[in-house]
C-alpha cells in the first residue's frame, strides 16, 4: 500500500509545541520596537471604540481568556517573505531591521493595537476611562471625573506618568494602590501565541482564512491594494481611512456596515473618477459605482501618480456629494450608502461646473424619488446611467 510522505512529514510535526505565552506589556514594548510588525497584506484599523471598551473590560473582568494571537516567525529572510509594516504607522520595515526570530502578525491585529494605543496613550483613545465608581471601563464626552482615569494614563508604558496624573488631579492616596494593581493585571495579562515558523504568502492567507472563517477575510480586494504600499502609497491610510472620515464627519460613519464593505464602498467609488481622468468622461455601465463592479486589477496597474490623481478627484466628489446631502436636507433619506456613491460618482463627472437650479432640483427629486431596495446589479447599473445623464 502506498503512503504518501506528505502524511509521514505531517505525523512527524506536532506545531502546537511552539505554542506559549506572552504578556501584554512585553507584546507592547516589541511593537513599539518593530520587533513584532504586521505582513503587508494586514488591512487598517477596524475595531470602533466601543470594541476597544468591550476589549479592556474582558481583559480585566472576563473568566475566560482572550482567544489566540497567531503569529508567523522569520528566523531568515528570502525572497518569498511578505514584506513587514509598523502597527499603527504602517510603515515599512526595512529588511535590514527583521532579524531573526522577527515576529509577524497573522491574527490578532485589532487586539494588540487596542493594547498598544493604551500603552502609548494614543489620541484616539483620549475618552476611554475606567470609571471607578461605576467599575468599568466605558467612553466618556467632556470633563473626566476624578473617579475615572484614562486607559492611556492607566496603562502607560511609563508608571510615572500615572502617579503625575493622580497628583495633579488631587486623589492619589484615593485611587494608586487600586489603579495600580488593576494597571498590574492587565499588562501582565497572558495572550496564548501560536507560532508557525517561515510561512509563504499564500501558507500566511490559509492560516488566516481558516482562523476567520466565521469573520472577516483577507480579500483578493485588499490583496491587490495592499502590494502599493510598496510604491509609496497606502491605499488605507492616504484613502480608505479618508473616504470614511468625511463620511463620518457629515454624520453617515453609521453606514459603513457590514465590516467587509469598510474597503468595497470606497474602491467602488473610484470607478467614476477613473473613467473621468483616464477614459475622458466616457462611461461604461459596468464601471457603476458599486461593490460589485470594483477595478482593482485595473487600478492597481496605474501608476502612482495616476492613481493619487483619481483618489483625489473622488475625495473630492464624495465631499461634494456630502455637502449637497446636508444643504438640502436629505440626511435623513439617506439611509444607505448607495446614495453616498452614485452621487460621488455623478459630482466626479460634473468635475467643478456648478450646478444650475435645474439640475439641482432634478437631483433632490432623484434622491427622493431612487429606490436601491432589492435591485439586480444591472438595474442598479441602470440607476448610475440615468443619474448621470440629468447633467445634460
Amino acid at each position: 500500500m502506498r503512503i504518501s510522505p506528505k502524511i509521514e512529514a505531517a505525523a512527524g510535526f506536532n506545531p502546537t509545541k511552539k505554542t506559549h505565552q506572552m504578556d501584554i506589556a512585553t507584546m507592547c514594548e516589541k511593537i513599539k520596537n518593530n520587533k513584532m510588525t504586521l505582513p503587508l497584506y494586514q488591512r487598517d484599523i477596524s475595531w470602533n471604540l466601543q470594541k476597544a471598551v468591550d476589549l479592556f473590560n474582558f481583559q480585566l473582568f472576563g473568566k475566560a481568556p482572550v482567544s489566540p494571537i497567531s503569529i508567523n516567525e522569520i528566523n531568515e529572510v528570502t525572497d518569498s517573505d511578505v514584506p513587514q509594516i509598523s502597527f499603527l504607522t504602517r510603515d515599512l520595515i526595512e529588511w535590514s531591521e527583521i532579524k531573526g526570530d522577527h515576529q509577524s502578525v497573522v491574527d490578532g491585529q485589532q487586539r494588540l493595537t487596542t493594547n498598544f494605543k493604551a500603552y502609548i496613550n494614543d489620541e484616539s483613545f483620549r475618552n476611554i476611562v475606567l470609571d471607578f465608581a461605576r467599575g468599568t471601563f466605558r467612553i466618556v464626552e467632556g470633563v473626566i471625573a476624578s473617579n475615572q482615569i484614562p486607559v492611556g494614563i492607566l496603562l502607560n508604558k511609563e508608571e510615572s506618568i500615572l502617579i503625575s496624573y493622580l497628583q495633579e488631579k488631587g486623589n492619589f492616596n484615593g485611587l494608586f494602590a487600586i489603579a495600580l494593581r488593576v494597571r498590574t493585571k492587565i499588562r501582565s495579562y497572558n495572550y496564548t501565541i501560536n507560532i508557525a515558523e517561515n510561512l509563504t504568502e499564500d501558507e500566511q492567507i490559509q492560516w488566516f482564512e481558516v482562523l476567520n472563517n466565521a469573520g472577516s477575510r483577507v480579500t483578493a480586494l485588499q490583496m491587490s491594494f495592499s502590494k502599493l504600499k510598496m510604491h509609496d502609497l497606502d491605499i488605507y491610510a492616504d484613502y480608505t481611512e479618508p473616504f470614511k472620515e468625511k463620511a463620518h464627519d457629515f454624520g453617515f460613519g453609521e453606514l459603513f456596515t457590514p465590516f467587509t464593505t469598510n474597503v468595497s464602498y470606497p474602491i467602488a467609488a473610484l470607478n467614476p473618477a477613473y473613467e473621468v481622468v483616464e477614459r475622458g468622461g466616457m462611461h461604461n455601465t459596468n464601471y457603476a459605482p458599486i461593490p460589485s463592479d470594483t477595478k482593482e486589477s485595473i487600478l492597481t496597474k496605474l501608476s502612482v501618480t495616476k492613481l493619487e490623481e483619481i483618489i483625489q478627484v473622488t475625495l473630492d466628489s464624495l465631499e461634494n456629494a456630502l455637502g449637497f446631502i446636508v444643504d438640502n436636507g436629505l440626511k435623513e433619506i439617506t439611509n444607505r450608502m448607495d446614495y453616498i456613491l452614485y452621487l460621488s460618482g455623478f459630482f466626479a463627472f460634473q468635475g467643478s461646473a456648478p450646478l444650475t437650479s435645474e439640475v439641482e432640483n432634478k437631483l433632490i427629486n432623484w434622491v427622493e424619488t431612487v429606490d436601491f431596495i432589492n435591485q439586480s446589479n444591472s438595474a442598479r447599473r441602470q440607476l448610475f446611467v440615468g443619474l448621470l445623464k440629468l447633467r445634460q
